[in-house]
């Protein structure tokens, strides 16, 4: 027996998931995000979800409330079994929540309860963590409190950025997903709460955020740096210019200079003295320029050795 869906995403993460289910179960329709300014120009540009509903000839539903009495009439009217929502960018009101016949499941990019919220993915290199996953969970009205469905777990590279774990969470997202819609149909899905020790927060990431401070260990920045890699690009300031770092790497030593200071270029790495240990990147960016190797980049532009970045 195949599920009739109603599928909830917006962003790119969400697009294998819905490729997965069209595939196998009879999607009926897509909720995300109405279209938004992006890209060149800053016009409003389709979501990456509805791009995809849209070569698939499903309709789409863009609410600017959860709540719309049209938007809720519609969704009765689908009498979906099942509710998937990724990365949709909202929490789902009670009337959503108890619509569908087995309830609203959520992709979430984390080992739930660890990383509830809106940035699980560049938190979790923040922080430092060697593993990762993707949890199904069954949604309440909390923030991803539900209970656990299924869960998949992946080890983080050593020099895995943002953009490349994302990629791979959100194809990841889409094969646990299968297999718990697998799992339901035989009876075999059994749901468990989240326990409350190891929970912890991913609250939205601002720019702001992705500027560096040299008083951090070499350890602390080399994951702030790749959380940020592609975008924004985590940054500081070279002559009063902003700055991208990419591609780092975290290395002992004592530098004996203040935090900041450029200790030179060797072997086409950009040397930074941190608070703790040595701070070595391969790529940079200089406003307005492109993002280049270091080797290329000094070509133009000179790292002089006892030159401070910051402000």
């Amino acid at each position: 027996m195949r599920y009739r869906v109603v599928f909830m995403g917006t962003p790119e993460f969400a697009v294998p998931a819905l490729r997965g289910l069209l595939e196998r179960e009879e999607v009926l329709a897509v909720v995300t995000r109405p279209d938004r300014p992006r890209g060149r120009g800053w016009k409003p540009r389709p979501s990456p979800v509805k791009e995809v509903a849209r070569s698939a000839g499903l309709p789409v539903l863009e609410p600017e409330r959860l709540r719309d009495p049209e938007f809720l009439e519609s969704l009765r009217e689908l009498a979906p079994d099942l509710v998937v929502v990724a990365a949709y960018g909202k929490i789902l009101p009670r009337e959503v929540l108890e619509l569908p016949r087995f309830g609203c499941w959520n992709i979430h990019a984390s080992l739930l309860p660890a990383y509830r919220g809106a940035d699980p993915v560049r938190w979790a290199l923040i922080r430092g963590e060697r593993e990762t996953g993707i949890t199904i969970m069954q949604m309440d009205e909390g923030l991803d409190t539900g209970p656990i469905l299924l869960q998949k777990v992946t080890p983080i590279g050593e020099e895995e950025t943002g953009g490349e774990l994302y990629e791979r969470l959100s194809r990841l997202g889409a094969v646990a997903l299968i297999e718990a819609l697998e799992l339901h149909r035989e009876g075999k899905l059994k749901p468990r709460p989240q326990p409350e020790e190891g929970a912890s927060y991913a609250p939205p990431l601002k720019k702001e955020d992705a500027r560096l401070d040299f008083s951090l260990s070499a350890g602390e920045l080399a994951g702030r740096i790749r959380a940020f890699d592609p975008r924004p690009g985590a940054y500081t300031f070279l002559k009063g210019k902003l700055f991208k770092l990419f591609r780092p790497r975290a290395l002992a030593g004592a530098a004996g200079v203040p935090p900041g200071t450029i200790l030179g270029v060797e072997e086409g790495r950009l040397l930074v003295a941190c608070g703790e240990g040595i701070l070595a990147v391969e790529e940079v960016q200089l406003e307005g320029k492109k993002r280049l190797p270091v080797r290329d980049f000094v070509r133009g532009h000179a790292l002089e050795p006892g030159e401070r970045l910051g402000p």
